[in-house]
């Protein structure tokens, strides 16, 4: 396994100091120590992949230099377009190394959402013409793997991925604070708001969940509750896409209550969806945005989300029905009010992070989940 000091102090050595990305939890160890490594200007967790792509297409063009831009393999989708279009030698010629967490990877058991995307990953890149290799999980052979990816770029001038294998790098240890916590003080965790949620839910209402640690805990909160799961759609994968299932749904079902339990991190990733369903939802759509400040499923890194106001976002692209809160009772009177809201509703819950030890999976596959669903909104 790998140091990921001594991997990252390769790259700065190598000229590599500029770091964007989005989170993973194959790359959680690494992603913790550039947060230590790199003040803000020299690192930023990026809205998407593909954002993150540009902020290092932007550091390159400023310095000379190359920057780095990890994420798991999902988010190669929201990074084709300007790596294909702006990085490509064919085009601007910006080399760019990505550093990408090897999700669903063949033979290896992971979540069901990440197999297709696992089993093309290597093609993809090829599709790409995107040079790549497997990170080695030796120490030695790895940063020979690194000189040799950055040689390439600053020959060929394009971008060149490494892609990790899950257990590559060893676990880090930061010796600073958590930079990811600012909840202290919310009294709700994601789990408390999602059962409050549930309570003043009617059995015609619709649920579409964000991908991570909602829907767990949503599939675990009908479980106790002894509700089954038919009347949720639980988003495993597609970040950041939730709330425009939610809204397509809403639109086709409009005597039907929808609800998007959205993530900040989810919501920040496609902030233009808020302007869509601003501009479309009607009043059977209320889209709630679990914010805790962190990407919590891959590692806890830090968002944006407590630091900026979702609300006035939201009310800025056209919510006519919009409010913040952070107790059980101001969520349970927000709640109370929507059932004879006129317009569309966003509602920010903010919450402390953090989840139970034995939160467990879905039992359910995603077609069984599909199946169920669609079932309930044909009723």
């Amino acid at each position: 396994m790998i140091s990921t000091s001594s991997f990252i102090d390769r790259l700065t050595a190598l000229g590599v100091d500029f770091f964007s990305g989005v989170p993973d939890s194959l790359l959680s160890s690494l992603s913790a120590c550039i947060v230590d490594s790199f003040p803000k200007d020299r690192h930023i967790i990026a809205a998407n992949e593909g954002a993150a792509t540009a902020l290092c297409a932007g550091y390159n063009l400023s310095t000379g230099r190359i920057g780095c831009t990890y994420m798991q393999n999902s988010g190669l989708g929201n990074a084709i377009n300007p790596l294909l279009s702006l990085c490509d030698g064919q085009v601007y010629g910006i080399p760019v190394l990505l550093i990408i967490g090897w999700r669903g990877e063949p033979g290896v058991h992971d979540e069901p959402q990440h197999a297709k995307q696992g089993g093309v990953t290597l093609s993809l890149l090829d599709a790409c013409e995107i040079p790549h290799e497997i990170l080695s999980t030796g120490e030695e052979e790895a940063l020979v793997q690194v000189e040799r990816a950055v040689e390439f770029m600053k020959e060929q001038s394009r971008p060149y991925a490494l892609v990790v294998r899950k257990g590559t790098f060893l676990k880090y240890e930061s010796p600073l604070p958590d930079p990811s916590r600012g909840d202290e003080g919310l009294p709700l965790t994601r789990e408390d708001a999602i059962r409050v949620i549930l309570e003043h839910l009617a059995p015609s209402d619709a649920v579409v969940s964000t991908t991570g640690m909602a829907s767990r805990e949503l599939f675990e909160l009908r479980e106790s509750r002894h509700e089954g799961h038919g009347r949720d759609f639980l988003t495993v994968g597609s970040m950041g896409h939730a709330s425009q299932i939610a809204l397509s749904i809403s639109l086709q079902k409009p005597h039907r209550r929808v609800v998007c339990l959205d993530g900040d991190g989810a919501a920040i990733m496609h902030m233009g969806s808020l302007a869509i369903s601003g501009q479309n939802a009607r009043g059977n759509f209320l889209h709630i945005v679990l914010n805790n400040g962190a990407h919590e499923s891959v590692g806890g890194q830090p968002t944006v989300g407590l630091d900026i106001d979702l609300p006035k976002v939201a009310s800025a692209v056209g919510y006519p029905q919009v409010k913040s809160v952070r107790t059980e009772e101001e969520l349970s009177s927000a709640l109370d009010l929507w059932r004879d809201a006129p317009g569309a509703c966003f509602l920010e819950v903010k919450v402390r992070k953090g989840h139970r030890p034995d939160l467990g999976r879905p039992t359910a596959t995603p077609t069984q989940n599909k199946q169920s669903f669609t079932a309930f909104l044909q009723q």
